[in-house]
């Protein structure tokens, strides 16, 4: 027999108590603690003796054999996680309402044709669902042999999509993990997705659906089928005001992957980035383009990271930044101005405002302007947030640039960072940096001199300019 008990659950991260605490003693929030039921089975589970399961085995005795990947056919989802999904995995992905989650997971299941898949959707209709595959069944385009792009009509994409292009594609709309798993029975899938996981309950809890009782049970559910089976899962989050994923934090220990999709609203652009891979890099992301028919992959990030320009303005540069092995160029855009009530003000749009902030520093200090009086606005064109330190060396550019109002030469691309003393400091990838300048048609990039034993300058068509110091750079650009 299940007999119920009450628990009081922090909101925030998940943290147990019997009783209602009003600091939870985890992450330290206020009022935060809510109560909610949960049956619990009576009685002990014995483990019967001689009849274990699994023994201690030397690590040299363990055997396991190479898996194969199963392939979504969207190269930007693939190199995100690592190649393709791992079979028995779970994986989550997380982002703002309406950016393009449950998109990028349809049209990632309309595209894999040698496997049976399962869309659970506690969110939306059979019809709905439906409605939408049409739509980016739609907009499936194919290149003519004269190069030009022709999209299929409403009419044959329909039929195409209920005869030919996605015959083994299942959806239901559930919301209990019981029932869940009796379609699951009769389907037998290849692959699970679940959108979203706050829409599913489990009979086992009594709370209401998107509590941190049921997300954590639900997520072991699925984790236990997916580690069972062999079948991987796709779970879909929300996530909460501050950017956060919604639910417990132990829901992203269990999982294997999580993945952010994210992007300004804006822009029609989305970067799907990996905040934790345990069977790849988290340090690739992918970029897509939302269109009225679906997501395009965008295999040349720079195409829209750089801003076009008809006018050669102050305050812009170019920065070589690298997620995992990819080599991207952004355009650094800078305002500097006088501050007109007395307090300077500090924005950065995409950029640490912290590094700004010590950024500003060294050059008041080291190059002797005067930016202490003065509202700095900082912004990362294309709607993109970037990291990387090597882009330091561009973003002092672009604000000295703004101050004195010279503009620089959209030819030129920055890659190095800045010491707090302002020395132009190492970055590492540079060849690759170099590379992708040289490929892009830029005619100079700045780098560290500390830099130089590392390249072949003989290999390249591009200009290389070493510097050590904030103010070589300063007089070279500015003479």
């Amino acid at each position: 027999m299940a007999k119920a008990k009450s628990y009081y659950f922090c909101q925030e991260c998940g943290y147990q108590s019997s009783s209602w605490l009003g600091r939870c003693p985890e992450c330290g929030k206020f009022g935060t603690f809510v109560e909610e039921v949960v049956k619990t089975e009576s009685g002990k589970r014995k483990v019967e003796s001689g009849k274990m399961q699994s023994l201690p085995k030397r690590i040299q005795d363990v055997t396991y054999s190479e898996t194969r990947r199963i392939p979504t056919h969207c190269a930007e989802f693939d190199r995100v996680l690592g190649g393709g999904i791992v079979p028995g995995s779970l994986l989550l992905l997380g982002g703002e309402p309406g950016i393009g989650k449950s998109t990028l997971l349809l049209q990632t299941a309309l595209s894999i044709h040698d496997r049976k898949l399962l869309y659970v959707s506690g969110e939306e209709s059979e019809q709905q669902i439906k409605m939408r595959a049409d739509r980016l069944e739609s907009g499936r385009v194919t290149e003519s042999q004269s190069g030009r792009v022709a999209t299929q009509s409403d009419d044959s994409a329909t039929q195409s999509l209920s005869h030919s292009a996605t015959p083994d594609l299942y959806v239901v709309s559930e919301t209990v993990t019981q029932r869940i798993f009796e379609h699951i029975d009769a389907v037998q899938p290849d692959l699970l997705i679940v959108d979203s996981i706050q829409t599913i309950t489990t009979e086992d809890v009594e709370s209401p659906a998107g509590s941190v009782s049921q997300i954590r049970q639900c997520t072991t559910e699925f984790q236990h089928y997916a580690k069972t089976t062999g079948v991987p899962v796709l779970l879909i989050g929300h996530i909460t005001k501050d950017g956060t994923l919604a639910g417990p934090k132990v829901m992203e220990h269990i999982v294997d992957a999580v993945l952010q999709f994210e992007g300004d609203r804006n822009y029609g652009y989305r970067i799907l980035r990996a905040l934790k891979n345990r069977f790849g890099s988290t340090a690739e992301i992918g970029i897509f383009e939302m269109q009225g028919n679906g997501l395009r992959e965008v295999p040349n990030p720079s195409e829209f990271l750089l801003g076009q320009r008809d006018e050669t303005l102050s305050g812009a540069a170019v920065a070589a930044t690298l997620e995992g092995v990819r080599p991207m160029f952004i355009e650094v855009q800078s305002l500097v101005s006088s501050a007109v009530y007395g307090t300077p003000q500090r924005n950065a749009n995409g950029f640490d405002m912290r590094r700004l902030s010590m950024l500003l520093a060294v050059l008041e200090k080291r190059c002797g302007f005067k930016l202490g009086t003065k509202d700095v606005f900082l912004n990362i064109a294309g709607g993109i947030r970037v990291n990387d330190p090597a882009i330091d060396l561009a973003v002092a550019c672009s604000i000295l640039s703004s101050n004195v109002d010279i503009p620089i030469s959209p030819r030129i691309a920055f890659a190095a960072e800045l010491g707090l003393s302002g020395e132009v400091r190492p970055v590492s990838r540079v060849e690759q940096r170099i590379a992708e300048a040289d490929r892009l048609g830029f005619e100079k990039i700045f780098i560290s001199k500390y830099n130089l034993k590392e390249i072949d300058a003989r290999r390249y068509h591009i200009e290389i300019v070493p510097v050590s110091v904030i103010e070589e750079t300063f007089r070279a650009l500015f003479a």
